[in-house]
């Protein structure tokens, strides 16, 4: 082997070396499948007897129509701070299914509900949604959420 030919290769192997330790760390794979985000838009009905409500609507195919918002805490109009703040389970199916918190003003009909992670089709499944009544300050029983969303594949995968 020539000098050179021997410098190639102990280049090639430096970088081949490198690239090992950096993916080894972390770092994210190119590809347009590794996280996708973009506008999530859903309408919800709580005209019900217990503490969830109903998907009415949604942009996100993993968020099927007739989905179920379960609550921790019943859903109350009026109480002492004036917010309903209760942790949430988003229910899609068997096995597809998303955890989250959720606080209203019920002043306002204005609020917040977050999500952190989910299994199935909503593994990865991260969102922040404003929440909102068409009704306004009638205590409608149609509630949009309107914010983004985002699935971030599980580490190792």
């Amino acid at each position: 082997m020539t000098k050179t030919t021997m410098k190639v290769m102990t280049t090639m192997f430096a970088l081949v070396l490198a690239a090992g330790v950096v993916l080894s760390r972390g770092a994210a794979p190119v590809s347009a499948d590794y996280a996708r985000s973009g506008q999530l838009h859903v309408t919800k009905n709580c005209n019900t007897a217990g503490p969830y409500c109903i998907i009415t609507s949604s942009n996100l195919a993993e968020i099927k129509k007739n989905s179920i918002i379960y609550y921790a805490s019943p859903i109350v109009l009026s109480t002492p701070t004036g917010l309903f703040d209760s942790d949430a389970v988003l229910y899609v199916g068997q096995g597809d299914w998303a955890v989250g918190h959720c606080t209203v003003d019920n002043t306002t009909q204005l609020g917040l509900c977050t999500f952190s992670d989910g299994t199935g089709s909503l593994t990865g499944f991260q969102a922040r949604v404003k929440v909102s009544s068409p009704a306004g300050l009638n205590f409608g029983i149609d509630y949009n959420w309107d914010g983004t969303y985002s699935f971030t594949p599980e580490p190792g995968n």
